[in-house]
C-alpha cells in the first residue's frame, strides 16, 4: 500500500509516457535529440564534402584594390619621386610631393591616383601617389 502523498516515477495506470523525439532508441548524447531546455541544432545533416577542383582558377581568387600597390622601394629619398618594384617584378615610377622621406629597401603599401598626370620620375610605369605606408 502506498501513501497518496509519496511521489512516484511511475505513470498512472493506463497512461504511457511520451516517447523521446526520434524514437526510443536515441542515445542520451544524440545531437539530433538535445536534452530538454536546449535548442535543437540548425541542421542535423552533415555539410557536403567539398569537391576537388577540375583545374586551377583562371583568374586570381583574391580581390585586389586597383588603387593599391605593394612592394619594395628601389629609389628612395625625400621625394617627390620614388621607385617601386612589386613582388611580381613590375616597376613603377612614383610621384607624390609632400610624402616625406622613404628609405630605399623599405617595404611599402602605396595608394595611387591613376588620374594624376604622370611625372618623369625615372624608369617604370608612372603613377601619382596619394599615400605611402611603410610596412617594414
Amino acid at each position: 500500500m502506498t501513501d497518496d502523498r509519496t511521489p512516484t516515477t511511475d505513470p498512472p495506470a493506463g497512461i504511457r509516457p511520451p516517447a523521446p523525439p526520434g524514437g526510443a532508441s536515441a542515445p542520451p548524447g544524440d545531437p539530433l535529440n538535445p536534452p530538454a531546455g536546449r535548442p535543437a541544432p540548425l541542421s542535423a545533416a552533415l555539410p557536403p564534402a567539398p569537391r576537388r577542383p577540375a583545374a586551377p582558377p583562371r583568374h586570381p581568387t583574391d580581390r585586389r584594390r586597383p588603387d593599391r600597390l605593394a612592394g619594395r622601394i628601389t629609389r628612395g629619398g625625400d621625394g617627390p619621386c620614388y621607385g617601386l618594384v612589386t613582388d611580381d617584378g613590375h616597376e613603377y615610377a612614383l610621384h607624390g610631393p609632400g610624402l616625406g622621406t622613404v628609405a630605399a629597401g623599405s617595404t611599402v603599401v602605396v595608394t595611387v591616383d591613376p588620374a594624376a598626370p604622370p611625372a618623369a620620375c625615372g624608369p617604370g610605369t608612372p603613377v601619382g601617389v596619394v599615400r605611402i605606408s611603410v610596412v617594414r
